[in-house]
């Protein structure tokens, strides 16, 4: 274990008989002394908690934002990814599942201080930084520290997240720096409950509160085979959507492949192309259907006139045609896209 990657925790309160709670997320894990929570990132030592992944990286990779998907934040831009170890989900078919999975210590992880990553974010002439690929959240203490420094150099940063932190870790983060944020859905209250083991609530009461923060936020619904594909748990997502995000925020309807303990088929096309009428019926204005390259739906288009607005090629912008102040150039309609376009 690396002393450098230990640090006193933010989010805990002291109980007694040596035991803490641990309040980063909504799992809040009463924790004995001598042992860790679910995640494995925190540990209690004689009634104080410690996480156990300061500043240690699983990756670190310049990628672009429509990767994540962030399709409405600094279009055609870049952000400096970076990932820890663990989660505080256990979704069988996780695509990350090589790191997700895994708990700290890692003996060949690589410790960065924040400082230096930020540094690198600057180098590599990134726009900003983003905290992904396992949940950002395991490395709370970390990227307060990273967005706040971040900040001051005049980039932007990002959260990936399964949405599942505490009211006060999102309140924390916001005010370190936080700009946005993308929280992955994983279903209708049945799928967080028999499959998740976690509460349905919290992760659309954290978009909600993300916007109320001033954050841009996006949803991504991962439509999974045989466990989140019926056509009542498509409604269900769509209209938490509506109810919690508004109809302005974008919607990411996203096909699922093997992975991990999870090996049935990925997604029919149909179903996603589905979920996307059923989307657009309902009134989201900005759906999209992704992980199907060439696609119809990887475009933003003007809800109004349907005008082609953001065309996509893969992960790339290759036309982007709104007016300087981000409205549809044919009728004029304001399209929530926020920061400027990057060719």
């Amino acid at each position: 274990m690396r002393v450098s990657a230990v640090r006193k925790a933010l989010l805990y309160s002291r109980l007694g008989g040596g035991r803490v709670r641990c309040l980063l997320c909504e799992r809040r894990c009463l924790i004995r002394n001598g042992e860790r929570g679910y995640c494995g990132t925190r540990v209690n030592l004689e009634g104080e908690l410690y996480t156990l992944v300061y500043g240690d990286l699983s990756a670190v990779e310049s990628r672009p934002m429509e990767v994540k998907p962030f399709y409405h934040f600094w279009p055609g831009s870049k952000a400096l990814t970076f990932s820890t170890w663990s989660c505080n989900f256990s979704c069988p078919w996780c695509q990350n599942f090589d790191i997700s999975s895994i708990k700290p210590p890692v003996k060949d992880g690589m410790h960065i201080p924040p400082e230096e990553l930020v540094s690198i974010a600057l180098r590599r002439e990134d726009r900003g930084l983003c905290a992904s690929f396992n949940e950002p959240t395991m490395q709370f203490e970390y990227t307060l520290d990273v967005f706040r420094l971040s900040r001051e150099k005049g980039l932007h940063n990002t959260y990936v997240s399964n949405g599942y932190m505490s009211r006060k870790a999102l309140e924390m983060l916001a005010g370190s720096g936080l700009d946005g944020i993308k929280i992955d859905i994983k279903g209708d209250e049945r799928v967080y409950r028999e499959v998740l083991s976690v509460n349905y609530e919290v992760p659309w009461r954290n978009v909600e509160l993300a916007k109320m923060l001033g954050l841009h936020v996006e949803v991504v619904f991962l439509v999974v085979t045989g466990i989140s594909d019926d056509e009542n748990v498509l409604r269900d997502v769509i209209d938490r959507h509506l109810k919690h995000a508004g109809p302005d925020t974008p919607l990411h309807i996203n096909r699922y492949f093997p992975a991990y303990k999870y090996l049935k088929d990925p997604t029919p096309l149909e179903t996603l192309y589905r979920a996307h009428r059923i989307a657009r019926k309902e009134g989201v204005n900005f759906v999209y259907v992704g992980n199907v390259p060439g696609n119809p739906y990887e475009h933003t288009y003007c809800p109004e006139c349907n005008y082609l607005l953001i065309k996509r090629q893969g992960f790339s912008v290759v036309e982007y045609r709104l007016t300087k102040d981000k409205k549809c150039p044919k009728c004029g309609r304001k399209i929530p896209v926020v920061g400027e376009y990057f060719n």
